[in-house]
């Protein structure tokens, strides 16, 4: 891949796509909410809460164990049930593993793609931890505290593992120790790997908690924890770092892969290199050489020009030392007229520490995706040791636009470890094209999702439990609150297709204008578990998809037709068309008309009001919308039907081919039509039973044409009956006069 004078960028096999992304950070629980504390500079350092407080001892209470710092909210959640963890193995767990499983399953969503299609495929997961709280806190209690679960619980190799076994993935799984660089160069690892044609997909990101006092105090006593409790990254005030936990992962997948697939790309990996700082003046003291040669590294395999670069997301913990040295590794042999934007997430959301590379990597991309430099916070008054205008470095202490944004936007994202490792990254922008709409503006022009274009949309929600649901529905709230213009169409789309179906499930009808206020009403209802007429609920389901009890298919009789039947159908789903083609096919050999030609009403086609019409157009539709439910996953255990329902119920239980369904209901319908009038029929408000007695003296001349219920009888005669079945009826019914109900006098041939 090169860059042309314009600042183009060709594209390039080993060139990879980030298609998903999912993030729980301090005030920040997803990739949205992170770009919008990023965008309104908010810093998310705070005092330790109360529920991580009560923990610590009298002493560290008042020490650094209790200092400001980036915190998660409810870490000591989990729904084991969902990943099909017991309660007692999830109790066992690293709350990271819990992490990254929810972060894992999330990114994958957000990608587009249905976990449960990943099985067996060569999807690689790559992550960078170094926390061992949550072992620190299991070795407290003492031996009684180790069960079966704690060896795979506290493993840090189980991170990765834990995801690849819950999805049964079969690509490279592991986690990386490289300090505070460790994320990064899991994105390293990652990117190497899909190069090499070794992994077809994977989940890259790191994750940390910090949740023993004992881990705090340790940097604390290291020295590089800011006494103020902020990063003051390439500032006069730099004096140490201040601690963040959360998790993220992005789902990468190559380049081509991903536009043959028309996946949205946010932006794309083009090269990274690792490095280490070697013999310095102490173990932890790094290398200016030893990290521009890792960025040099990474824009070399990258095939870009560094000079191209326009912003770059900076370690940048704010310390005395290590600021100084990575601007000078930045800043060296940059054009004068090509000024460098730098910044710093630490500021926003402090140092994540073994997964700080994945947070800078996040911002980055969605930088990218917004095209807009979010602030880099607690910045006043460059760093004395830092020559900003002589190594052509800005600090981005303001929000806006990318400097050069006519050229194709490149970035680069540097991660350095506590014990010399170095990595650096290369992004760029996504093709023209290939990029995923902003959050909420729906479809672009000429971006086919294959939503239908239906007045009448559904937006489909599932969860393993009732509250799950509930959850759901809040969530979808609260997105449709931050993004009011999102596309309804691309919403039920997404919806539908993209996510897991599981056992509880609603469906909220709405339409695809673009207000939105009904369905949220109903969304409304479904969070707080009331009804709403636009919501509709189904039981729990079993593992099979069917509900508690089974599915039986009930195709009725003639009367069921209605004026433009299944017109809506044709022109929008392609299954139903399908299907009504192929009855078509299959009932032209039998008849003078076309199928098509009726349901469309074309000038000198019969109506619906002949019975050797409607019956084989009613068989056809009837069958054409069971293939459509088959398509969708609704399975009959048991199918029924009356008059030409019963024929289409034949056919749908592979009793009767399609083309011998089609003859049988074509040559029946014309049988009725050659039979009307040739005899009568009445419909008698009594149980058969009672009506047997009554037509004793007229045994031979009027029967018992039908039993349609309990208190339902329909007797019949011939022509020449007809007064009887009159004065029988009259009779029977106790002197009360009986009218032939709508559609079953037998002149009509209503059969």
């Amino acid at each position: 891949m090169s860059s042309d004078g314009n600042g183009a960028l060709e594209s390039e096999t080993s060139a990879v796509a980030v298609i998903g992304l999912a993030c729980r950070l301090p005030r920040a629980e997803n990739p949205g909410a992170f770009w919008r504390l990023l965008e309104n500079g908010e810093s998310a350092i705070t005092p330790i809460p109360e529920t991580r407080a009560s923990i610590l001892s009298t002493e560290a209470r008042h020490g650094a164990a209790a200092r400001p710092a980036g915190y998660l909210d409810a870490v000591d959640t989990f729904d084991p049930e969902f990943f099909g963890i017991s309660p007692r193995e999830a109790a066992a767990m690293d709350p990271q593993q819990r992490l990254v499983l929810e972060l894992s399953w999330e990114a994958l969503e957000d990608a587009g793609i249905v976990p449960g299609t990943l099985t067996g495929t060569r999807t690689g997961v790559f992550l960078g931890a170094i926390a061992h709280d949550y072992a620190t806190l299991t070795h407290r209690r003492g031996p009684d505290a180790i069960t079966r679960h704690t060896l795979t619980g506290l493993n840090h190799g189980i991170l990765a593992n834990r995801v690849s076994y819950t999805l049964g993935l079969r690509g490279p799984s592991l986690t990386v120790d490289a300090a505070q660089a460790s994320a990064l160069v899991a994105v390293h690892l990652a990117l190497t790997s899909i190069r090499r044609g070794e992994t077809d997909l994977a989940l890259v990101g790191g994750v940390n908690l910090n949740l023993a006092p004992e881990s705090t105090l340790t940097v604390e006593r290291f020295g590089a924890l800011s006494p103020d409790g902020r990063c003051f990254t390439f500032d006069a005030r730099a004096n140490g770092y201040v601690r963040g936990e959360g998790g993220g992962i992005v789902v990468l997948k190559p380049l081509a892969d991903a536009l043959a697939d028309g996946d949205p790309v946010t932006c794309v990996l083009r090269g990274s290199a690792v490095t280490n700082d070697g013999a310095t003046d102490a173990l932890t003291v790094p290398s200016s050489d030893a990290q521009r040669d890792a960025v040099r590294r990474a824009f070399a395999d990258a095939g870009i020009d560094p000079a191209a670069a326009q912003y770059v997301e900076l370690h940048g913990t704010g310390t005395p030392v290590g600021d100084p040295l990575e601007a000078a590794a930045l800043g060296a042999g940059r054009p004068s007229e090509r000024a460098l934007l730098v910044g710093s997430a630490k500021t926003n959301v402090g140092h994540l520490e073994g997964a700080a590379g994945i947070v800078g990597l996040l911002k980055t991309a969605l930088a990218i995706r917004h095209r807009r430099i979010p602030a880099s916070l607690n910045f006043e008054h460059p760093n004395p040791d830092i020559p900003l205008a002589e190594l052509r470095l800005r600090v981005a202490s303001s929000a806006g636009a990318w400097p050069r944004p006519a050229e194709a936007l490149v970035a680069g994202v540097s991660s350095f470890g506590v014990g010399g490792t170095n990595c650096h990254v290369v992004l760029t922008e996504a093709p023209p094209g290939a990029e995923p709409p902003a959050p909420g503006a729906g479809v672009p022009d000429g971006q086919d999702t294959g939503a239908v274009d239906a007045p009448v949309l559904a937006w489909v929600l599932s969860a393993r439990t009732p509250q799950a649901l509930r959850d759901q529905a809040h969530q979808l709230t609260t997105h449709l609150d931050h993004h009011p213009h999102t596309d309804p169409t691309d919403l039920a789309h997404t919806l539908a297709t993209t996510r897991t179906h599981f056992p509880h499930r609603a469906v909220i009808l709405g339409t695809t204008t673009t207000d939105l206020h009904p369905a949220l009403t109903a969304l409304t209802a479904l969070t707080h578990n009331q009804p709403h007429p636009a919501l509709t609920t189904t039981p729990p389901t079993s593992s099979t998809g069917t509900g508690t009890g089974k599915t039986v298919f009930v195709f009725p009789g003639q009367g069921t037709q209605w004026p433009a039947m299944a017109r809506e159908l044709l022109t929008t789903n392609p299954v139903f068309t399908h299907h009504i083609h192929a009855c078509a096919d299959a009932l032209h050999p039998h008849t003078t008309w076309n199928l098509l030609d009726v349901l469309h009403q074309t000038p000198n086609a019969p109506t619906l009001d002949r019975v050797d019409v409607v019956q084989p157009t009613l068989f056809a539709v009837m069958t054409s919308l069971a293939r459509l439910w088959q398509h969708h996953g609704i399975h009959p255990h048991a199918v029924i039907g009356h008059s030409q329902g019963e024929i289409t119920a034949a056919h749908i239980a592979d009793a009767l081919t399609l083309t011998d369904a089609a003859k049988i209901v074509t040559l029946r319908a014309q049988a009725l039509r050659h039979l009307a009038g040739t005899g009568t029929m009445i419909s008698i408000p009594l149980p058969a039973h009672q009506i047997n007695t009554a037509l004793a003296e007229w045994r031979g001349r009027l029967d018992i044409a039908a039993a349609n219920g309990p208190t339902a009888t329909v007797i019949s005669a011939g022509v020449a009956g007809q007064p009887e079945v009159a004065q029988t009826s009259g009779s029977v019914a106790g002197g009360r006069e009986t009218e032939p109900r709508p559609g079953t006098a037998a002149s009509n041939a209503r059969v």
